[in-house]
């Protein structure tokens, strides 16, 4: 409030909204919905028809995608994975995974590093205080193999 009793004008310099990136936040949702379908014990797509609000594109590609190519993902997850099965990993670090490895294996015009990085800071927000290092490295050797050679899923 301004001395005279008048609310102040909003500085846009203090946006909340400020840093908001559309894809970062998509990719938040689709963890989301795959944590809460993973939980379940139900389909992604059992999640996305509860949900009141239409998804964003982004967000609904990332859920399919996932869905989709699960099996194979899964592979990918395991088959990098020397301490952990993927059922004995962290419901969040396992469905972060999964949504970057799908960014790997089946989204190539968006560069590794922004898979890596956004795939870390989720981890980093929703996981343990491993979680990134955890997501880090394992993201970094399957992007190794699916990077240099290995054919991108298809839709």
């Amino acid at each position: 409030m301004t001395d005279d009793g008048a609310v102040a004008p909003i500085d846009d310099g203090d946006d909340w909204n400020r840093d908001f990136d559309p894809r970062s936040d998509a990719r938040e949702r689709a963890l989301n919905i795959l944590f809460e379908a993973d939980v379940r014990g139900c389909a992604p797509r059992e999640v996305v028809e509860r949900i009141q609000v239409p998804l964003d594109a982004l967000t609904t590609l990332l859920v399919e995608g996932v869905e989709k190519h699960r099996a194979r993902i899964d592979e990918l997850i395991s088959s990098h994975s020397h301490a952990w099965s993927i059922d004995r990993m962290a419901t969040t670090d396992r469905n972060v995974l999964r949504v970057a490895t799908y960014e790997l294996i089946g989204r190539a015009d968006i560069p590794t590093a922004v898979v890596l990085n956004e795939a870390v800071g989720l981890a980093k927000r929703y996981g343990t205080d491993d979680s990134g290092r955890f997501v880090n490295g394992m993201l970094s050797a399957i992007a190794r193999t699916t990077r240099e050679g290995a054919s991108p899923a298809t839709d």
